[in-house]
Protein backbone atom coordinates (compact mmCIF):
# COMPACT_ATOMS: atom_id res chain seq x y z
CA UNK A 1 0.00 0.00 0.00
CA UNK A 2 1.88 3.33 -1.56
CA UNK A 3 -0.53 5.79 0.21
CA UNK A 4 -0.28 6.64 3.96
CA UNK A 5 -2.88 5.03 6.50
CA UNK A 6 -5.67 6.86 8.00
CA UNK A 7 -7.81 5.83 10.91
CA UNK A 8 -10.87 5.93 8.72
CA UNK A 9 -8.83 3.61 6.19
CA UNK A 10 -7.89 1.18 9.57
CA UNK A 11 -11.20 1.04 10.27
CA UNK A 12 -12.49 0.11 7.01
CA UNK A 13 -9.88 -2.82 6.46
CA UNK A 14 -11.72 -6.03 6.04
CA UNK A 15 -11.09 -9.30 6.61
CA UNK A 16 -9.61 -12.07 4.85
CA UNK A 17 -9.34 -15.70 4.92
CA UNK A 18 -6.61 -15.35 6.35
CA UNK A 19 -4.39 -12.93 8.29
CA UNK A 20 -3.32 -9.61 7.01
CA UNK A 21 -0.18 -7.05 7.89
CA UNK A 22 -0.31 -4.16 6.19
CA UNK A 23 2.55 -1.69 6.47
CA UNK A 24 2.39 1.85 7.59
CA UNK A 25 4.73 4.47 5.25
CA UNK A 26 4.05 6.73 7.85
CA UNK A 27 6.02 4.97 10.44
CA UNK A 28 9.19 2.97 10.79
CA UNK A 29 7.69 -1.01 10.92
CA UNK A 30 4.81 -0.47 12.17
CA UNK A 31 1.65 -2.69 10.57
CA UNK A 32 -1.49 -3.27 10.91
CA UNK A 33 -2.45 -6.72 11.76
CA UNK A 34 -5.82 -7.78 10.29
CA UNK A 35 -7.29 -11.30 11.53
CA UNK A 36 -9.69 -13.27 9.89
CA UNK A 37 -12.22 -13.10 12.98
CA UNK A 38 -11.54 -9.50 11.64
CA UNK A 39 -10.09 -7.91 15.14
CA UNK A 40 -7.52 -5.47 14.49
CA UNK A 41 -3.81 -4.38 15.83
CA UNK A 42 -0.62 -2.74 15.67
CA UNK A 43 2.87 -4.33 15.83
CA UNK A 44 6.31 -3.01 15.47
CA UNK A 45 8.80 -5.66 13.34
CA UNK A 46 12.08 -4.76 14.04
CA UNK A 47 15.77 -6.55 13.84
CA UNK A 48 17.73 -7.74 16.46
CA UNK A 49 21.02 -8.93 16.76
CA UNK A 50 20.59 -9.56 12.88
CA UNK A 51 17.09 -11.52 13.84
CA UNK A 52 13.65 -10.52 12.85
CA UNK A 53 11.30 -9.31 15.66
CA UNK A 54 7.62 -8.64 15.91
CA UNK A 55 6.48 -6.78 18.99
CA UNK A 56 2.69 -6.70 19.26
CA UNK A 57 1.35 -2.50 20.17
CA UNK A 58 -1.84 -3.06 21.22
CA UNK A 59 -5.75 -3.42 19.65
CA UNK A 60 -6.62 -0.40 17.42
CA UNK A 61 -8.66 1.60 18.53
CA UNK A 62 -12.08 2.26 16.96
CA UNK A 63 -14.15 5.51 16.69
CA UNK A 64 -17.77 5.14 18.55
CA UNK A 65 -18.97 8.49 16.34
CA UNK A 66 -21.07 7.91 13.17
CA UNK A 67 -18.97 7.03 9.88
CA UNK A 68 -16.47 8.82 8.81
CA UNK A 69 -15.75 10.94 12.42
CA UNK A 70 -12.14 10.91 13.87
CA UNK A 71 -11.12 8.46 16.76
CA UNK A 72 -10.66 10.13 20.16
CA UNK A 73 -7.17 10.20 20.82
CA UNK A 74 -5.87 8.44 24.00
CA UNK A 75 -5.11 11.03 26.81
CA UNK A 76 -2.71 9.55 28.59
CA UNK A 77 0.64 8.47 26.98
CA UNK A 78 0.08 5.85 24.93
CA UNK A 79 1.44 2.69 26.05
CA UNK A 80 2.22 -1.24 25.17
CA UNK A 81 -0.85 -2.67 25.67
CA UNK A 82 -3.41 0.78 25.31
CA UNK A 83 -6.07 0.13 22.86
CA UNK A 84 -4.30 2.91 20.25
CA UNK A 85 -5.13 5.39 17.62
CA UNK A 86 -3.37 5.20 14.23
CA UNK A 87 -1.38 8.60 15.76
CA UNK A 88 -0.86 6.94 19.03
CA UNK A 89 0.51 3.73 17.60
CA UNK A 90 3.12 5.70 15.46
CA UNK A 91 4.28 7.52 18.44
CA UNK A 92 4.83 4.49 20.40
CA UNK A 93 6.76 2.91 17.27
CA UNK A 94 8.70 6.05 17.14
CA UNK A 95 9.82 5.64 20.87
CA UNK A 96 10.65 1.88 20.27
CA UNK A 97 12.87 2.56 17.31
CA UNK A 98 14.93 4.83 19.64
CA UNK A 99 15.39 2.26 21.55
CA UNK A 100 16.85 0.14 19.45
CA UNK A 101 19.11 2.76 18.47
CA UNK A 102 20.32 2.49 22.08
CA UNK A 103 20.72 -0.73 21.81
CA UNK A 104 17.50 -1.41 23.99
CA UNK A 105 15.24 -4.65 23.43
CA UNK A 106 11.84 -3.25 23.05
CA UNK A 107 10.41 -6.94 23.37
CA UNK A 108 12.40 -7.16 26.81
CA UNK A 109 10.45 -4.16 27.86
CA UNK A 110 7.43 -5.26 27.33
CA UNK A 111 8.03 -8.66 29.40
CA UNK A 112 9.33 -6.62 32.06
CA UNK A 113 6.61 -4.20 32.26
CA UNK A 114 4.10 -7.02 32.01
CA UNK A 115 6.05 -8.90 35.19
CA UNK A 116 5.77 -5.74 36.74
CA UNK A 117 1.38 -6.06 36.04
CA UNK A 118 1.47 -9.46 37.49
CA UNK A 119 3.12 -9.01 40.47
CA UNK A 120 1.65 -6.01 41.09
CA UNK A 121 -2.30 -7.55 40.49
CA UNK A 122 -0.85 -10.29 42.76
CA UNK A 123 0.40 -7.78 45.58
CA UNK A 124 -3.21 -6.07 45.73
CA UNK A 125 -4.62 -5.48 49.02
CA UNK A 126 -7.25 -8.09 47.92
CA UNK A 127 -5.03 -10.77 46.84
CA UNK A 128 -2.87 -10.72 49.80
CA UNK A 129 -6.20 -10.75 52.02
CA UNK A 130 -7.50 -13.74 50.02
CA UNK A 131 -4.21 -15.60 50.56
CA UNK A 132 -4.13 -14.62 54.01
CA UNK A 133 -7.51 -16.06 54.66
CA UNK A 134 -6.76 -19.44 52.61
CA UNK A 135 -3.58 -20.04 54.71
CA UNK A 136 -4.74 -18.73 58.37
CA UNK A 137 -8.55 -19.00 58.22
CA UNK A 138 -9.10 -21.84 55.92
CA UNK A 139 -11.20 -19.87 53.20
CA UNK A 140 -12.68 -22.36 50.27
CA UNK A 141 -14.05 -20.70 47.11
CA UNK A 142 -16.28 -22.48 45.24
CA UNK A 143 -17.27 -21.43 41.05
CA UNK A 144 -19.59 -18.60 42.33
CA UNK A 145 -16.91 -17.28 44.50
CA UNK A 146 -19.32 -18.40 47.79
CA UNK A 147 -16.96 -18.68 50.75
CA UNK A 148 -16.77 -21.54 53.42
CA UNK A 149 -14.34 -22.09 55.65
CA UNK A 150 -12.39 -25.29 56.47
CA UNK A 151 -9.64 -26.24 58.90
CA UNK A 152 -8.29 -23.07 59.68
CA UNK A 153 -6.13 -21.55 62.20
CA UNK A 154 -8.36 -18.51 63.24
CA UNK A 155 -11.61 -19.25 64.34
CA UNK A 156 -13.32 -15.59 63.16
CA UNK A 157 -12.76 -16.15 60.26
CA UNK A 158 -15.34 -16.09 58.23
CA UNK A 159 -16.35 -12.74 60.11
CA UNK A 160 -12.94 -11.17 58.82
CA UNK A 161 -13.77 -11.88 55.14
CA UNK A 162 -17.07 -10.62 55.43
CA UNK A 163 -15.83 -7.34 56.81
CA UNK A 164 -13.22 -7.10 54.31
CA UNK A 165 -15.91 -7.79 51.54
CA UNK A 166 -18.34 -5.37 52.81
CA UNK A 167 -16.31 -2.19 53.68
CA UNK A 168 -12.48 -2.82 52.26
CA UNK A 169 -12.15 -4.77 48.87
CA UNK A 170 -14.44 -2.53 46.94
CA UNK A 171 -12.80 0.78 48.30
CA UNK A 172 -9.46 -0.43 48.30
CA UNK A 173 -8.59 -3.74 47.52
CA UNK A 174 -7.43 -3.25 44.06
CA UNK A 175 -4.94 -0.86 45.11
CA UNK A 176 -0.95 -2.83 45.31
CA UNK A 177 -0.76 -3.30 49.20
CA UNK A 178 2.59 -1.47 48.79
CA UNK A 179 1.14 1.74 47.39
CA UNK A 180 -1.75 2.24 50.43
CA UNK A 181 -0.61 5.27 52.10
CA UNK A 182 -2.11 6.18 55.88
CA UNK A 183 -3.97 8.74 54.72
CA UNK A 184 -6.04 6.30 52.37
CA UNK A 185 -6.64 3.79 55.60
CA UNK A 186 -7.41 7.08 57.51
CA UNK A 187 -10.30 8.43 54.47
CA UNK A 188 -11.82 4.61 55.07
CA UNK A 189 -11.92 4.31 58.45
CA UNK A 190 -13.77 8.01 58.38
CA UNK A 191 -16.19 6.99 55.52
CA UNK A 192 -16.75 3.70 57.95
CA UNK A 193 -17.09 5.68 61.01
CA UNK A 194 -19.80 8.09 58.66
CA UNK A 195 -21.65 5.56 57.76
CA UNK A 196 -20.91 6.78 53.98
CA UNK A 197 -20.66 3.08 52.54
CA UNK A 198 -23.05 1.69 50.59
CA UNK A 199 -23.85 -2.47 50.36
CA UNK A 200 -23.85 -3.84 46.70
CA UNK A 201 -27.65 -2.90 46.16
CA UNK A 202 -26.83 0.89 47.31
CA UNK A 203 -28.18 0.50 50.96
CA UNK A 204 -26.37 2.30 53.43
CA UNK A 205 -24.01 0.01 55.47
CA UNK A 206 -24.34 1.03 59.19
CA UNK A 207 -20.97 2.34 60.37
CA UNK A 208 -19.71 3.89 63.69
CA UNK A 209 -16.67 4.40 65.49
CA UNK A 210 -16.74 0.40 66.92
CA UNK A 211 -17.25 -0.85 63.33
CA UNK A 212 -14.03 1.66 61.77
CA UNK A 213 -11.57 0.15 64.79
CA UNK A 214 -12.77 -3.35 64.07
CA UNK A 215 -12.13 -2.97 60.86
CA UNK A 216 -8.66 -1.77 61.11
CA UNK A 217 -8.16 -4.69 63.53
CA UNK A 218 -8.85 -6.77 60.27
CA UNK A 219 -6.42 -4.48 57.90
CA UNK A 220 -3.92 -4.14 60.48
CA UNK A 221 -3.96 -8.13 60.86
CA UNK A 222 -3.30 -8.69 56.99
CA UNK A 223 -0.90 -6.40 56.50
CA UNK A 224 1.19 -7.24 60.04
CA UNK A 225 0.84 -11.01 58.48
CA UNK A 226 2.66 -9.67 54.94
CA UNK A 227 5.11 -8.08 56.57
CA UNK A 228 6.35 -10.96 58.14
CA UNK A 229 6.77 -12.81 54.66
CA UNK A 230 8.12 -9.59 52.95
CA UNK A 231 11.96 -8.04 52.64
CA UNK A 232 10.62 -4.82 51.72
CA UNK A 233 6.63 -4.25 53.21
CA UNK A 234 6.05 -2.06 56.41
CA UNK A 235 2.89 -1.55 57.57
CA UNK A 236 1.35 1.88 57.14
CA UNK A 237 -1.03 1.29 60.52
CA UNK A 238 0.63 2.95 63.48
CA UNK A 239 -0.97 3.24 66.93
CA UNK A 240 -3.35 5.90 67.78
CA UNK A 241 -5.76 4.99 64.62
CA UNK A 242 -8.36 3.43 66.16
CA UNK A 243 -11.21 5.66 67.42
CA UNK A 244 -12.32 3.91 70.35
CA UNK A 245 -10.93 2.62 73.50
CA UNK A 246 -11.09 -0.91 74.23
CA UNK A 247 -12.92 -0.09 77.84
CA UNK A 248 -15.31 1.89 75.83
CA UNK A 249 -16.34 -0.97 73.63
CA UNK A 250 -17.31 -3.39 76.72
CA UNK A 251 -20.91 -3.88 76.55
CA UNK A 252 -23.19 -4.93 79.60
CA UNK A 253 -26.39 -5.40 78.54
CA UNK A 254 -28.38 -8.09 79.50
CA UNK A 255 -32.32 -8.30 78.98
CA UNK A 256 -34.88 -7.55 81.88
CA UNK A 257 -37.60 -9.85 82.72
CA UNK A 258 -39.54 -7.90 80.84
CA UNK A 259 -37.47 -8.10 77.98
CA UNK A 260 -36.31 -11.66 78.27
CA UNK A 261 -40.41 -12.73 78.15
CA UNK A 262 -40.89 -10.57 74.86
CA UNK A 263 -37.99 -12.34 73.52
CA UNK A 264 -38.77 -15.80 73.86
CA UNK A 265 -42.44 -15.04 73.04
CA UNK A 266 -41.09 -14.10 69.29
CA UNK A 267 -39.00 -16.86 69.38
CA UNK A 268 -41.50 -19.28 70.05
CA UNK A 269 -43.84 -17.58 67.77
CA UNK A 270 -41.42 -17.49 64.75
CA UNK A 271 -40.97 -19.59 62.00
CA UNK A 272 -37.27 -20.08 60.35
CA UNK A 273 -33.72 -21.02 61.79
CA UNK A 274 -33.42 -17.74 63.47
CA UNK A 275 -35.92 -17.82 66.13
CA UNK A 276 -34.95 -20.95 66.64
CA UNK A 277 -31.61 -19.57 67.20
CA UNK A 278 -32.15 -17.06 69.97
CA UNK A 279 -34.02 -19.78 71.91
CA UNK A 280 -31.13 -22.49 71.70
CA UNK A 281 -28.33 -19.21 72.98
CA UNK A 282 -30.33 -18.09 75.43
CA UNK A 283 -30.53 -22.39 76.91
CA UNK A 284 -26.84 -23.07 76.25
CA UNK A 285 -25.17 -19.55 76.79
CA UNK A 286 -23.02 -20.59 73.67
CA UNK A 287 -21.33 -17.33 71.43
CA UNK A 288 -23.88 -16.99 67.78
CA UNK A 289 -20.86 -18.24 65.81
CA UNK A 290 -20.93 -21.56 67.90
CA UNK A 291 -24.04 -21.82 67.62
CA UNK A 292 -24.68 -20.69 64.36
CA UNK A 293 -21.91 -22.90 62.83
CA UNK A 294 -23.91 -26.40 64.80
CA UNK A 295 -23.73 -29.61 62.86
CA UNK A 296 -25.38 -32.47 63.19
CA UNK A 297 -22.05 -34.28 64.02
CA UNK A 298 -21.77 -32.84 66.74
CA UNK A 299 -24.98 -33.86 68.71
CA UNK A 300 -24.43 -37.16 70.43
CA UNK A 301 -27.64 -37.59 72.24
CA UNK A 302 -28.09 -34.93 74.84
CA UNK A 303 -24.66 -33.64 74.29
CA UNK A 304 -22.90 -30.89 72.23
CA UNK A 305 -19.56 -31.40 71.32
CA UNK A 306 -17.86 -27.83 70.15
CA UNK A 307 -14.80 -29.17 68.80
CA UNK A 308 -11.55 -27.62 69.34
CA UNK A 309 -11.48 -26.06 65.90
CA UNK A 310 -14.45 -23.94 66.35
CA UNK A 311 -13.61 -23.18 70.15
CA UNK A 312 -12.38 -19.97 70.72
CA UNK A 313 -10.16 -22.14 73.53
CA UNK A 314 -8.88 -24.36 71.20
CA UNK A 315 -10.26 -27.49 73.10
CA UNK A 316 -13.13 -29.41 72.68
CA UNK A 317 -16.06 -28.38 75.15
CA UNK A 318 -18.81 -30.43 75.83
CA UNK A 319 -22.24 -28.73 76.92
CA UNK A 320 -24.55 -31.24 78.11
CA UNK A 321 -27.77 -29.91 76.57
CA UNK A 322 -31.34 -29.44 79.17
CA UNK A 323 -34.19 -30.52 77.63
CA UNK A 324 -35.80 -27.51 76.36
CA UNK A 325 -32.54 -26.96 74.19
CA UNK A 326 -32.98 -31.14 72.89
CA UNK A 327 -36.84 -29.63 72.10
CA UNK A 328 -35.70 -26.40 69.86
CA UNK A 329 -32.84 -29.32 68.03
CA UNK A 330 -35.67 -31.90 67.69
CA UNK A 331 -38.34 -29.32 66.17
CA UNK A 332 -35.02 -28.13 62.77
CA UNK A 333 -35.56 -30.09 60.13
CA UNK A 334 -32.66 -32.49 58.93
CA UNK A 335 -31.79 -31.65 54.92
CA UNK A 336 -30.59 -34.20 52.93
CA UNK A 337 -27.01 -33.34 52.21
CA UNK A 338 -26.62 -30.38 54.87
CA UNK A 339 -24.40 -31.10 58.16
CA UNK A 340 -25.93 -27.77 59.59
CA UNK A 341 -29.12 -27.68 61.97
CA UNK A 342 -29.59 -23.62 61.09
CA UNK A 343 -29.45 -22.86 57.80
CA UNK A 344 -31.87 -21.21 55.08
CA UNK A 345 -30.80 -22.85 51.92
CA UNK A 346 -29.94 -25.87 53.20
CA UNK A 347 -26.47 -25.70 51.79
CA UNK A 348 -24.77 -23.32 54.53
CA UNK A 349 -24.63 -22.23 58.25
CA UNK A 350 -27.19 -19.70 58.87
CA UNK A 351 -26.01 -16.13 58.44
CA UNK A 352 -27.17 -12.80 57.54
CA UNK A 353 -28.02 -12.12 61.10
CA UNK A 354 -28.45 -8.03 60.63
CA UNK A 355 -31.17 -8.52 58.65
CA UNK A 356 -32.93 -11.23 60.35
CA UNK A 357 -32.22 -9.52 63.76
CA UNK A 358 -34.14 -6.00 62.89
CA UNK A 359 -37.50 -8.23 61.97
CA UNK A 360 -36.92 -10.31 64.84
CA UNK A 361 -36.54 -6.70 66.86
CA UNK A 362 -40.23 -5.36 65.36
CA UNK A 363 -41.63 -8.66 66.02
CA UNK A 364 -40.35 -8.72 69.64
CA UNK A 365 -40.37 -4.97 70.42
CA UNK A 366 -37.09 -5.22 72.25
CA UNK A 367 -34.22 -3.07 71.06
CA UNK A 368 -30.50 -1.82 71.52
CA UNK A 369 -29.24 -5.68 72.31
CA UNK A 370 -27.29 -8.09 70.67
CA UNK A 371 -27.20 -11.56 70.26
CA UNK A 372 -24.20 -12.28 72.33
CA UNK A 373 -26.40 -10.24 75.09
CA UNK A 374 -28.36 -13.19 75.13
CA UNK A 375 -25.16 -14.80 76.47
CA UNK A 376 -24.36 -12.38 79.12
CA UNK A 377 -28.00 -12.66 79.81
CA UNK A 378 -27.63 -17.04 80.42
CA UNK A 379 -24.98 -16.49 82.57
CA UNK A 380 -26.73 -14.12 84.72
CA UNK A 381 -29.71 -16.23 85.17
CA UNK A 382 -27.25 -18.79 86.39
CA UNK A 383 -26.12 -16.95 88.87
CA UNK A 384 -29.94 -15.92 89.96
CA UNK A 385 -30.46 -19.53 90.00
CA UNK A 386 -27.55 -20.33 92.68
CA UNK A 387 -25.21 -22.11 90.32
CA UNK A 388 -21.72 -22.41 91.56
CA UNK A 389 -19.82 -19.45 89.64
CA UNK A 390 -16.93 -22.03 88.50
CA UNK A 391 -19.68 -24.66 86.73
CA UNK A 392 -21.54 -21.46 85.19
CA UNK A 393 -18.30 -20.31 83.61
CA UNK A 394 -17.33 -23.68 82.53
CA UNK A 395 -20.72 -24.01 80.78
CA UNK A 396 -19.65 -20.68 78.80
CA UNK A 397 -16.51 -22.85 77.66
CA UNK A 398 -14.11 -20.08 79.94
CA UNK A 399 -11.12 -21.66 81.12
CA UNK A 400 -10.76 -21.34 85.40
CA UNK A 401 -7.50 -19.38 85.73
CA UNK A 402 -4.58 -19.97 88.17
CA UNK A 403 -3.61 -22.74 90.37
CA UNK A 404 -6.95 -24.34 90.22
CA UNK A 405 -7.22 -24.59 86.45
CA UNK A 406 -3.78 -25.87 86.26
CA UNK A 407 -4.41 -29.12 88.74
CA UNK A 408 -8.03 -29.37 88.43
CA UNK A 409 -8.46 -31.32 85.90
CA UNK A 410 -11.96 -32.90 86.30
CA UNK A 411 -14.42 -31.98 84.06
CA UNK A 412 -17.45 -31.50 86.37
CA UNK A 413 -19.76 -33.07 83.45
CA UNK A 414 -22.41 -33.77 86.21
CA UNK A 415 -22.52 -30.10 87.68
CA UNK A 416 -22.89 -28.63 84.44
CA UNK A 417 -25.57 -30.55 83.35
CA UNK A 418 -26.99 -29.78 86.37
CA UNK A 419 -26.34 -25.76 85.72
CA UNK A 420 -27.82 -25.98 82.25
CA UNK A 421 -30.97 -27.39 83.66
CA UNK A 422 -31.31 -24.76 86.29
CA UNK A 423 -30.97 -22.06 83.35
CA UNK A 424 -33.48 -23.74 81.52
CA UNK A 425 -36.16 -23.50 84.64
CA UNK A 426 -35.19 -19.94 85.69
CA UNK A 427 -36.13 -19.12 82.20
CA UNK A 428 -39.25 -20.64 82.49
CA UNK A 429 -39.55 -19.25 86.05
CA UNK A 430 -38.93 -16.02 84.11
CA UNK A 431 -41.51 -16.46 80.98
CA UNK A 432 -44.32 -18.07 82.89
CA UNK A 433 -44.25 -16.90 86.52
CA UNK A 434 -47.02 -17.43 89.06
CA UNK A 435 -48.87 -15.25 89.36
CA UNK A 436 -48.79 -12.41 91.89
CA UNK A 437 -45.37 -13.21 91.38
CA UNK A 438 -43.57 -11.18 88.84
CA UNK A 439 -40.24 -10.04 89.69
CA UNK A 440 -38.45 -7.26 87.09
CA UNK A 441 -35.07 -7.03 87.27
CA UNK A 442 -33.83 -3.21 87.70
CA UNK A 443 -34.23 -1.25 84.85
CA UNK A 444 -31.08 0.78 83.60
CA UNK A 445 -31.09 4.71 83.99
CA UNK A 446 -31.43 6.63 80.57
CA UNK A 447 -28.45 9.12 80.38
CA UNK A 448 -29.51 12.45 80.61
Amino acid sequence: MATKLTDISVRNLKPAATRREIPDPGARGLYVIVQPSGRKSYAVRYRLNGKPQKLTLGSVLLADEPKGAKPRENIEEPKIGDALSLAGARKLAAVLQHQLTQGRDPGKTKRQDKEARRIAAENTLKAVAEEYLRRECGLQRNTEGRATFKNGKIRSGAWRCAVLERLVYKEVGDRPITDIRRSEIIRLLDRIEAGELKDKDGDPIKGGPVMADRTLAVVRKIMNWHATRSDDFRSPIVRGMARTKPKERTRSRTLTDHELRAVWKAAGDGKGPFPALVKFLLLTAARRSEAAGLSWAEIDDADWTLPAARNKTKLDLVRPLNEAAQAVLDAQPEIDGCPYVFTTDGRAPLSGFSKFKRDFDKACGVTGWTLHDLRRTARSLMSRAAVNSDHAERCLGHVIGGVRGTYDRHEYYDERKQAFEALAAQIERVVNPPKGNVTEMPKRRKRA
